[in-house]
């Protein structure tokens, strides 16, 4: 196994005592719109077996529990696993812990593997194989993210992004720097690795709402960040200002949240 994927998991912040739950409530859940881009990629009404790499909570796995036959979803770390196993009912969805690049599935069964804000955790070779491995031919990889912050008011996104901007910067002179493999790279590298014989990139957005408690439960559901937190202030880091700023902004109300995603897709 990768030791870069294992010490990086080791320092994600996700084993900490209440993360996964936290995570699970604040995250977004992929919008419908991106199962039937997804379906209409792979020219599949509903599909036979989806697989969701880096599952995390299983907030990008349980999206599939009305729209395929089976959905497993695989993950890394023992506590999101967990978490994704308590607050899963569907009883077509499944988890297993393992790493993207050995997932122990069959091969060829797949219609669609996706990767949810996860794929600049994973050593992209070795995951780009392996999920070439278990699609049929025709099926689909997606890699897609959500860009933070989300929309919502230009007061409380400007203290979300300074608060990003502290926290790459003490990575940065901590020695951490930033993940190996940064997302604006990933179309390239699954086009480079040769597994596929269409790749591009599509956009979409999804809307949720949310109040401040959900805009500061978003920040501390970055496992970075929680991290920096053990030896940084809220101050320091810029978390208190955003506190701040939803509070002004926001008060009580809960309001519209838009994300903007950037969807990697694959045929293979």
């Amino acid at each position: 196994m990768d030791e870069w994927s294992e010490r990086l998991l080791q320092g994600s912040g996700y084993e900490r005592s209440g993360f996964a739950e936290g995570f699970d409530v604040n995250r977004p859940s992929p919008p419908e719109a991106l199962v039937d881009l997804l379906c209409l990629e792979a020219q599949v009404a509903r599909p036979s077996l989806v697989v969701d790499l880096g599952s995390g909570t299983g907030l990008s796995t349980r999206v599939w529990a009305d729209h395929a036959d089976e959905v497993v979803g695989v993950e890394a770390s023992p506590e999101m696993r967990e978490q994704a196993e308590r607050a899963t009912r569907a009883e077509n969805v499944r988890f297993v812990q393992a790493y993207a690049q050995a997932t122990g599935l069959p091969d060829g069964r797949a219609d669609i593997v996706t990767c949810s804000q996860a794929f600049h955790w994973m050593e992209p070779t070795a995951t780009l194989a392996e999920a070439a491995r278990i699609l049929r031919p025709g099926g689909v990889f997606a890699a897609y993210d959500y860009d933070w912050p989300p929309v919502v008011h230009p007061e409380v996104e400007g203290a979300f992004e300074e608060m990003l901007r502290r926290a790459g910067e003490r990575r940065a002179v901590g020695g951490r720097g930033r993940m190996r493999y940064a997302k604006d790279g990933h179309l390239e590298r699954i086009r480079e690795s040769g597994h596929f014989r269409y790749v591009r990139e599509a956009v979409l957005h999804s809307r949720e709402r949310g109040g401040a408690d959900r805009i500061v439960g978003m920040a501390l559901s970055l496992g970075p960040l929680t991290v920096l937190l053990e030896e940084a202030s809220e101050e320091e880091m810029g978390l208190a200002a955003l506190r701040d700023a939803a509070a002004r902004a926001l008060g009580d109300r809960e309001v519209d949240l838009f994300l903007g995603y950037r969807v990697r897709l694959a045929v293979k």
